[in-house]
């Protein structure tokens, strides 16, 4: 079975166009957070996206700022199955931290 990102989730994230406010960018980010466990290394790709949040700061959406929005929802929407390993073969344990 495993834990999957939900498709109706998926068809959304599909679908969202660019944030045009903080507001917006705020909660794109919280759905990409919800799902943060299926994307390798997603501490460091919304990076951008969180700068535009920051209160007394101008909003000005630029490619840096495109290209993280896009790589979350490619990344959203090809989002792995997370499931327990079977039987005794070996495999690898990742850890997103922030160090």
């Amino acid at each position: 079975q495993g834990v999957y990102v939900d498709p109706a989730k998926v068809e959304a994230i599909k679908n969202w166009t660019a944030p045009k406010t903080p507001t917006e960018v705020r909660q794109f980010l919280g759905l990409a957070g919800y799902y943060r466990r299926f994307i390798e290394g997603f501490s460091l790709i919304p990076k951008p996206l969180t700068k535009l949040t920051q209160k007394n700061k101008a909003y000005e959406w630029g490619e840096e700022e495109a290209e993280a929005f896009q790589l979350l929802k490619d990344r959203l929407c090809s989002a792995p199955i997370l499931a327990f390993p079977e039987g005794s073969e070996d495999f690898v344990v990742y850890c997103d931290a922030l160090l």
